[in-house]
């Protein structure tokens, strides 16, 4: 097929000769030639659903860190120990 002029993977002009994208590295094994698949890489549909790809990522997992009561708790105390020594 040889060098097409512009990357069809990124977009890069090719320089005439280039038997590969200066820019990403396409070639035509894997990135301009009608053999090279892109099917297998998991990339999403044109209509890519935000939302539901959060649900799926991270939908039941545990955030780290102290619950939130925790916080609240260390800030009051905090807060009074603040109080009480500078009122002392």
């Amino acid at each position: 097929m040889g060098n097409p002029g512009v990357c069809p993977n990124c977009g890069a002009e090719l320089p005439p000769k280039a038997r590969a994208c200066p820019e990403c590295g396409s070639d035509e094994r894997t990135g301009w030639s009608e053999e090279a698949d892109t099917g297998a890489l998991g990339l999403p549909d044109e209509e890519f659903d935000y939302e539901a790809f959060v649900r799926q990522e991270f939908e039941g997992e545990e955030r780290g860190g102290p619950p939130r009561w925790a916080k609240w708790a260390a800030a009051v105390v905090l807060a009074a120990f603040l109080a009480w020594w500078l009122w002392r």
